[in-house]
């Protein structure tokens, strides 16, 4: 694999001819051609390719299982001065039983054959009519091709410290597929050559299979299955390949096509392997203990293109399944204050309103929960607290929202309070350090927790995930609550929940105000505003944009990538919108505050776990506050 764990596969679709083997081989050759062009490092093709699965009684014809030996030799041969491991299908007759086999050859040798367990007896094809269980085969040695090669279910190969496993169309469907054990026996990729018949409904079929069956192994799942130019007289084969990565897809075909098909896609084995690690996969005992694993002695380049998107808002839902997405995050976000609310038997939810994003989602949450719990809207309390830097822009939008949503409004102005508290401890008002903009964000969270006290209420915390990773917020001010219902959502998932509640609301007043919170300017208000009265003080002018930054948390944090891996990825999601030096400065930003502020998530208050990201030192985090961040930062270092 190359540098950065990424090892280039491909399922490919030849257009056979039923039983013609120097036909069907030239077809698989010239895809193995095109496939080592693209800088492939191991390519499939499909159950039986070399004869066509489609042959019937014509495999117990040994003119049929010559030829596809004579073809199998050459396909390997074929492969001598490429850099490239090839998965073909053949029938090969071993102590006088035929298998439906695999064949594994690289470097113009054939390394590996694997048969096909579980055999179909019934169906359009019934292959129990002409082939042998693979489970009856015990490991031996046998002649092919004029060289004596190791013939075992119980194989695994590896290639450049990648290991992987191949299994037969219904192997897949068995209540124990063999690539589980396959998966526990420490492969992470699993190719599955394939000669399934079209059914109505059987493409999403395959499709969720293969993703439960990935996302379950930890594992790559490489298919790819029979197609055009098999026999149309019984069934209809229309060519199925589809790579998919830990229960994602990231590659599949157009079905139904007359031409042959190639796609490729770049598995990212580091990524599987620190999920496996992350997920503490235990071994088996007994099953997994009995494979061999061939070493493959290829070269695989550590330069190529990226064949793989790489989502440049990784928290963000799809279009596809965005309002499905939204709603959970938004029930999950409820249920748990509602469960708060209940349990402290308080009369009251007590919410600093702001007029930003974080604080209106945490608003549009305890409107929803109270509306749930059957109470009314006005124990909602909802204080904008105007101060030294409060925007007429976001003073008016809290307004709106206050009021439009039946809450109760309460304005308390902070200018006169913090004044006495500054002269109260020395401290200038024209000092604009950090303590000018601490104590504001210090005194609100007093009031809200005095009025809370007063209400017999709680305060619902507004900060947001990627406030919390940056330590991005006040010790003892904002960073505490009772209740933190944004804690586990990041700020580019923040700004597209406040959005998608936009489009769903009745009221336009509503709506025009949410839409307004969203492209407003992230901003904490605590420095005045200019003589135009606008923002001032902008939070990614200060710790770089939140996109990057929820970027590279995910992938640090999610998928344990190194920061130059980081860097790596984020050049090609973002496509030149930041160039290499300006990735490379803010994930520098990162991991110096990430580790630096570490002791604030220490202390935060409880809060529900919404996605597969969550920094709560409760049950997702654990990290004590003096963690060296050294040997990250000596990579961070060398990134420019």
């Amino acid at each position: 694999m190359n540098k950065y764990g990424y090892i280039k596969v491909a399922a490919a679709i030849p257009r056979v001819k039923v039983a013609d083997c120097a036909h069907n081989a030239q077809q698989i050759i010239s895809l193995i051609n095109q496939a080592n062009e693209r800088g492939v490092n191991v390519i499939s093709f499909p159950e039986l390719s070399i004869t066509s699965c489609s042959c019937g009684d014509l495999f117990r014809q040994g003119t049929l299982l010559r030829k596809a030996e004579s073809a199998l030799e050459q396909i390997a041969e074929a492969t001598e001065q490429l850099q490239i491991v090839a998965i073909v299908g053949l029938p090969i007759a071993i102590n006088d039983s035929l298998y439906d086999c695999a064949a594994v050859v690289a470097r113009g040798e054939i390394l590996g054959v694997i048969p096909k367990s579980y055999i179909p007896t019934s169906g359009t094809m019934n292959d129990s009519r002409w082939f042998t269980s693979g489970d009856k085969l015990d490991a031996t040695e046998i002649l092919l091709a004029g060289n004596y090669v190791q013939a075992d279910k119980y194989l695994l190969f590896d290639i450049d410290g990648v290991r992987f496993g191949v299994e037969i169309g219904e192997d897949l469907c068995s209540p124990i597929p063999p690539s589980t054990y396959q998966a526990m026996g420490g492969a992470q990729l699993i190719f599955n050559l394939s000669a399934t018949a079209e059914r109505i409904d059987s493409r999403s079929f395959t499709e969720q299979l293969l993703k439960q069956h990935s996302a379950r192994t930890h594992s790559a799942y490489i298919y790819s299955s029979a197609g055009y130019g098999e026999s149309s007289a019984d069934a209809i084969y229309t060519g199925n390949a589809i790579i998919v990565e830990n229960g994602n897809i990231l590659a599949q075909n157009e079905r139904f096509c007359l031409n042959e098909q190639l796609i490729v896609a770049d598995i990212d084995a580091e990524l599987l392997d620190n999920e496996r690690l992350r997920c503490n996969v235990s071994k088996c005992n007994s099953e997994d203990s009995f494979y061999t694993t061939i070493g493959v002695d290829t070269y695989i380049e550590s330069e190529s293109t990226l064949d793989r998107h790489i989502e440049p808002m990784p928290f963000v839902p799809t279009d596809e399944d965005c309002d499905q997405r939204c709603k959970e995050i938004f029930a999950i976000q409820t249920l748990g204050l509602a469960k708060r609310i209940e349990h402290t038997c308080c009369k009251s939810a007590v919410i600093g309103i702001s007029g930003g994003l974080d604080s209106t989602l945490a608003l549009l949450v305890a409107v929803n929960t109270f509306d749930r719990l059957g109470l009314d809207r006005k124990g909602i309390i909802g204080i904008t607290m105007p101060g030294f830097g409060t925007t007429d822009r976001t003073y008016n939008n809290a307004i709106t929202l206050i009021n439009e949503l039946g809450i109760t409004l309460r304005e308390i102005p902070i200018a006169a309070a913090c004044r006495q508290h500054f002269s109260d401890i020395g401290l200038a008002e024209s000092d604009r350090s950090v303590t000018y903009e601490n104590s504001q964000a210090r005194e609100r969270t007093q009031i809200l927790m005095d009025v809370a006290n007063m209400t017999n209420g709680i305060v619902i915390g507004t900060g947001d995930l990627s406030e919390l990773a940056l330590g991005w917020a006040t010790y003892n001010g904002d960073q505490m609550s009772m209740y933190g219902v944004n804690s586990d959502i990041p700020k580019t998932l923040v700004r597209h929940l406040v959005l998608w509640a936009a489009r769903n609301q009745s009221s336009e007043k509503v709506r025009h105000a949410l839409e307004d919170v969203v492209a407003t300017p992230v901003s904490p208000e605590l420095l005045p505003a200019n003589e135009q009265g606008e923002i001032t003080q902008k939070t990614e002018d200060l710790v770089g944009p939140y996109e990057l930054h929820d970027f590279i948390l995910f992938h640090f944090i999610r998928n344990g990538f190194s920061p130059a891996k980081i860097l790596f990825l984020a050049e090609k999601a973002f496509d030149k919108r930041y160039d290499k030096a300006t990735i490379a400065k803010w994930i520098k930003t990162f991991f110096r505050r990430f580790f630096m502020q570490q002791f604030k998530r220490s202390a935060l208050p409880d809060g529900p776990t919404v996605g597969s990201v969550a920094l709560s030192s409760h049950s997702d985090w654990r990290m004590v506050a003096d963690a060296s961040a050294a040997i990250w930062m000596e990579e961070c270092e060398k990134l420019q």
